[in-house]
């Protein structure tokens, strides 16, 4: 799933390459994406493009006084084609679910597709007139890179929840998700099963300190990277998610793995739990 850094990547890109084009004829390859009816997406037709945006892991286009805002969800992603087809797609074939078709300054025709891998279709279209609209946008907490220390500790400290499942939550803190998470908590050195409420002024502190580190280190990587190129950048950055069974590069423990009904975690005992394995079942508890 696109998280901060390459939803702030994705935006960055669009401002780059698109704002000032006036938005063509928009193709909806899949109608379940749009959320919203009224405004209509044709709407946005014949307007320019005056800003492109993040809000928490929301993607969002501005043209003339609307938004178009954008979930990528799990297997969600923006393309960038300079030469889209002037045909327009067939309703349910292959991954595209809404194509953007531009007219830029220069004259060129270029488009932006939002695609979707997968059999579970959860990439989400609002368009609306205020992103406060958007309910996902709606109930964000403060988001990972502009969130202060204090407040940071004051959000950890009213939940009893586990760390992991803490800063996840995007109604206490936008924009970080599953892979950035394990990254933060090994940089942190902390397990993910530790309880937010337990968690010393050090601990916050360390934590705190690896967020930034890690995000910002992650935006800087991604900044002025194509799109296409985004999802590679992502990963060649990552220590322990998604390398179950490989060394910690910090340590050389086996990097190991909680899964979940829908999702899993990577961790590295050594480096995070004091050497003590987490089960891995379904209904993940610490092992005794």
């Amino acid at each position: 799933m696109p998280e901060l850094p390459e939803v702030e990547a994705l935006a960055g890109f669009l401002r780059e390459h698109a704002l000032g084009a006036v938005i063509g004829r928009i193709d909806v390859a899949a109608l379940s994406v749009l959320k919203t009816f009224e405004p209509p997406i044709t709407e946005m037709q014949g307007k320019d493009i005056t800003d492109a945006a993040r809000f928490g892991k929301h993607l969002a286009v501005q043209a003339g006084g609307l938004w178009m805002i954008t979930h990528l969800s799990r297997g969600g992603w923006l393309r960038w084609t300079d030469n889209p087809s002037a045909t327009p797609p067939k309703p349910g074939k292959g991954p595209l679910a809404l194509r953007v078709h531009l007219f830029t300054p220069e004259g060129l025709t270029p488009a932006f597709d939002l695609t979707e891998a997968g059999t579970k279709k959860r990439l989400a279209v609002w368009v609306v007139r205020d992103p406060q609209e958007v309910p996902g946008i709606a109930r964000l907490g403060p988001d990972a890179l502009e969130v202060t220390e204090l407040d940071f500790a004051e959000i950890l400290r009213s939940t009893t929840a586990r760390i992991k499942n803490s800063i996840v939550d995007q109604s206490l803190l936008a924009g970080v998700g599953n892979a950035y998470s394990d990254e933060i908590l090994h940089l942190a050195k902390l397990s993910p099963f530790a309880t937010s409420k337990s968690l010393s002024d050090a601990q916050i502190h360390t934590l705190y300190e690896a967020m930034r580190t890690l995000l910002l280190d992650a935006v800087d990587r991604s900044a002025g990277q194509d799109a296409a190129r985004l999802k590679g950048e992502k990963r060649s950055g990552m220590r322990v998610h998604a390398r179950t069974g490989l060394p910690c590069p910090v340590c050389g423990d086996t990097v190991r793995e909680v899964s979940f009904a829908d999702r899993s975690f990577q961790y590295c005992p050594t480096c995070q739990t004091g050497g003590k394995v987490l089960a891995d079942r379904r209904l993940s508890r610490l092992v005794k």
